[in-house]
């Protein structure tokens, strides 16, 4: 090699342990500068505040860690009526939360203790949202039977506090997720010294509550706008050269506002009950397993409990138990939660005790042809409602909208203190190719993408028109209320020609019940109920998305 060679190598080496130099430097604080620009980031003196020390999303209070993956959806063993209820079909599911038992009473009174202080039903203003709120006791009551115990008992009587609550419809269900939502976030907040603690007891009035949506999109308005609260926070000590505050509110960049909690969609509750391991055997991929437990049978083939039952369901015909002090499920009604071993997620009574209430709308088949990941079928998108000058519209007391159910119960659209919302129009809609409208609840089922007879437009009034306009032409009940009098008028539709149950009101419920055989116990099974009506056998659990990576610590390392 000559000496020009030599000069030439020794200048790119040390070209080279320069540049790795400089790398290094420059990444020892990667994490607060922007490597797309170098830009620093949390900078002191303002500028592009982040949460560069984020880690992963804390499990949400009450919850178990469900990671996804690809299962087999449907695929009922027991298919004694052959039909296409529970046709398989392939799906992914991303990761996400689940409440570990169903919402129990306990929960559910703390949760009218709350609505009760905050709306007094003594306030005509408000006697209508406490009672929206309140489960249907009398779900309870038999022609043929006596169950005033429970109609009496169920609900509010210590003996049952942690027992599922029942009597709550879908739509009470959706309620009370999104007010658990705002007090964890509540909560959130205050921990990390955004807001004045036990703030949620400074002012407890209808309107000074705190509301995650509109923390996010007008945090001065929060709480009514009362700044002891907003201001109380250790985070307004920081202040910048000036003396002004820094970072006064936190923001989704921050990491510090949790995701809500909403109810599981069937995909995920399915998944979840069937207790997926980690092995992830074949007859579980392939949609072959039976129960939430391994094995085919409703009983224990341990040694140490062998033939206790599993689950609580009805064994037979007037046997809802088994006979005391033998071969007993330990239940006769519904079964204090945690009452039987979990599944490998660590979730509890996923099979059996009651019932329980998922997000999606109900239609006879999953449409898998359209979409095999995170399925759902109920989507109606919403926007923030703004006032003439551009901000948001916070709800008062006087534009409180309530409905009335086709079962002539009223409840509350929404509460103040909360961001009014409006259907998505046509600015965000336009040109896009993955939605077209606000509700997509009937979409490729029941629009003109789906039926060849499809009107766009009929007189509903009209039988024969009708009949033949919508794929599904279920009963048109309407009840309405007299604005003259102020009484309720209810109208029975009578038609005979209506050939189905099934609308865009009806929800699916999985898994079987205290008052069901064992054949409703498979994770695959589905049926169906209107949204504004309870029962005594429908509980519900909530659930909540994973942000980041798909499994906990990191994710997994491949080499």
């Amino acid at each position: 090699m000559d000496m020009k060679n030599v000069s030439n190598l020794k200048f790119l080496i040390a070209l080279t342990l320069c540049a790795t130099i400089v790398s290094c430097k420059r990444s020892s604080n990667s994490g607060n500068v922007d490597s797309a620009t170098g830009w620093k980031i949390n900078d002191k003196n303002g500028g592009f505040q982040y949460n560069t020390s984020f880690k992963e999303q804390e499990t949400p209070p009450g919850t178990a860690f469900v990671e996804g993956g690809t299962f087999t959806m449907g695929k009922v063993q027991d298919d004694p009526m052959h039909d296409w209820n529970n046709t398989p079909n392939q799906q992914h599911v991303q990761s996400f939360y689940m409440d570990e038992h169903e919402v129990t009473n306990l929960n559910y009174l703390f949760y009218l203790d709350y609505i009760k202080n905050v709306y007094p039903p003594d306030d005509p203003n408000y006697a209508l949202i406490y009672n929206g709120a309140l489960p249907d006791t009398l779900v309870w009551r038999n022609r043929l039977g006596y169950n005033e115990m429970m109609t009496e008992n169920y609900l509010r009587h210590p003996g049952y506090a942690n027992y599922p609550v029942v009597g709550v419809s879908w739509i009470q269900a959706v309620e009370y997720a999104s007010w658990r939502s705002d007090r964890v976030a509540e909560m959130s907040l205050q921990e990390a010294g955004y807001i004045k603690r036990d703030a949620q007891y400074t002012d407890l009035s209808a309107e000074s509550t705190f509301s995650t949506d509109t923390y996010i999109n007008a945090p001065t308005q929060t709480y009514g706008g009362n700044s002891e609260v907003l201001e109380g926070g250790k985070r307004r000590q920081q202040t910048d050269a000036e003396g002004n505050p820094i970072n006064v509110y936190a923001n989704r960049e921050s990491g510090l506002i949790p995701v809500k909690y909403r109810l599981p969609t069937e995909a995920e509750w399915e998944y979840a009950a069937l207790g997926m391991s980690e092995l992830r055997s074949y007859n579980v991929y392939r949609g072959r397993k039976k129960y939430p437990w391994d094995g085919q049978y409703t009983r224990s083939g341990k040694r140490v409990n062998r033939g206790d039952q599993l689950a609580n369901f009805k064994q037979g015909k007037g046997d809802y138990g088994g006979i005391a002090g033998w071969s007993d499920d330990g239940a006769d009604i519904t079964a204090e939660v945690k009452s039987y071993q979990p599944n490998d997620y660590g979730l509890y009574d996923m099979a059996g005790n009651v019932a329980e209430w998922v997000a999606d709308v109900y239609r006879p088949i999953v449409d898998d042809e359209f979409n095999d990941f995170n399925y759902y079928r109920g989507n109606v998108y919403t926007k923030n409602a703004l006032n003439e000058d551009g901000t948001v519209k916070i709800v008062t007391t006087d534009e409180i909208v309530y409905d009335t159910l086709s079962n002539g119960k009223i409840i509350a659209r929404n509460l103040p203190g909360e961001i009014a919302k409006v259907p998505v129009d046509e600015k965000e809609t336009y040109l896009r190719t993955q939605f077209d409208k606000s509700d997509n609840r009937n979409f490729r089922d029941g629009d003109k993408r789906s039926s060849r007879y499809y009107r766009e437009s009929f007189d509903e009034s009209d039988e024969r028109t009708n009949s033949t306009g919508k794929m599904y032409n279920s009963p048109k009940h309407r009840v309405e209320v007299d604005s003259a009098e102020g009484k309720l008028v209810r109208q029975y539709d009578k038609s005979n020609n209506r050939t189905s149950l099934i609308n865009d009101e009806v929800r699916v419920y999985k898994g079987g019940s205290w008052r069901d055989r064992a054949y409703w116990l498979d994770p695959a099974q589905r049926r169906y109920f209107p949204q504004d009506m309870a029962t005594d056998y429908i509980g519900f659990r909530c659930a909540v998305s994973r942000v980041g990576s798909k499994s906990e610590n990191g994710g997994k390392k491949r080499n």
